[in-house]
């Protein structure tokens, strides 16, 4: 599939409008119907079909810009439910119960803490579509469809690109289909690892478009700077505002095979500018194995880390 993901280090107040803006770009794109987007979840719970009524309850939900502060504005019942799920409140478009087309929105927004925990967490908003999407319409209306979801968050990185999402976990037999999907460095895995708000102000790696903003651009130097450090045929650094950039590692998206030569030159190149700003591994363990295994992928941790550094060694 196709995936963009945006992390904000912002609480919703100051997100709910971009969000929403993000989210009706996206509905415009893709649209609403039986075999698109027809289903809403709120915070998680079971979900409804869309209707007019659904709507106007999830506008409501983002237009809501109450400021919080967490945990004495709550009930006792409305805290245990917001730790428990690990953000505020949260949206999940889906194509219905159960069926996956590969068309999803979701915000996630983090929770208030007050005062604010060391770890910097952050608000979560990702699309996906699904790769018929992009043959039909091309790589370049869906670059600019990510642009437009990008113009009005107020992100500290994000990406877009193709990304492989498992809505189940592996078993630790399924080697042929491990070894498969870590053989395409260009395919992102990271939605396996599922701890997205933890991402804080790092850089989840490097993709076919790889927003930056603040402070990630500042640590760069930014534009101009960047822009002379990245010189790979195909690639570009174009400025959103002052103080985000989007850079384009070549016209589309591509898997790159590293057996058939396909090493994706471009991604290597960024990823050793960004390597200081990356974020660190981390690996939640999956449970019941005879021996530890990570992700919904059941990676060995040998191969995790492998995968992690692909373009860095």
């Amino acid at each position: 599939m196709f995936r963009v993901a945006f992390y904000m280090p912002h609480d919703h107040p100051e997100l709910s409008l971009g969000v929403r803006h993000a989210m009706d770009v996206y509905m415009r794109a893709v649209g609403e119907g039986p075999r698109i987007i027809n289903f809403v979840h709120y915070n998680h719970h079971e979900g409804s079909r869309l209707t007019a009524e659904e709507w106007r309850l999830a506008r409501g939900l983002l237009g809501n810009t109450k400021r919080w502060s967490f945990p004495e504005d709550y009930s006792e019942t409305e805290q245990g439910q917001i730790e428990k799920r690990g953000f505020e409140r949260g949206l999940l478009f889906t194509g219905g119960p159960g069926r996956r087309n590969g068309y999803e929105f979701e915000y996630k927004a983090r929770i208030p803490w007050r005062p604010a925990p060391q770890e910097t967490w952050v608000s979560v908003l990702t699309a996906t579509l699904p790769m018929e999407y992009l043959e039909e319409h091309g790589p370049a209306r869906v670059r600019q469809l990510a642009l437009d979801m990008a113009s009005q968050l107020l992100f500290a990185s994000g990406h877009a690109g193709l990304a492989l999402h498992l809505y189940r976990g592996l078993q630790p037999t399924d080697d042929t289909f491990r070894a498969e999907a870590m053989r395409y460095p260009g395919i992102d895995l990271r939605a396996a690892w599922w701890h997205e708000e933890h991402v804080g102000l790092r850089v989840d790696g490097v993709h076919w478009l790889n927003f930056l903003g603040p402070p990630v651009l500042t640590w760069l130097g930014g534009a101009e700077a960047l822009r002379s450090r990245v010189r790979s045929a195909g690639t570009s650094v174009v400025e959103l505002d002052e103080e985000r950039v989007v850079v384009s590692a070549g016209e589309r998206p591509e898997a790159g095979d590293p057996v058939t030569g396909k090493t994706l030159p471009a991604y290597r190149e960024l990823a050793q500018v960004l390597e200081p700003w990356l974020e660190p591994l981390f690996l939640p363990r999956t449970e019941p194995v005879e021996r530890p295994r990570y992700t919904s992928l059941r990676l060995t941790e040998h191969e995790a880390r492998r995968w992690w550094r692909r373009f860095l060694e």
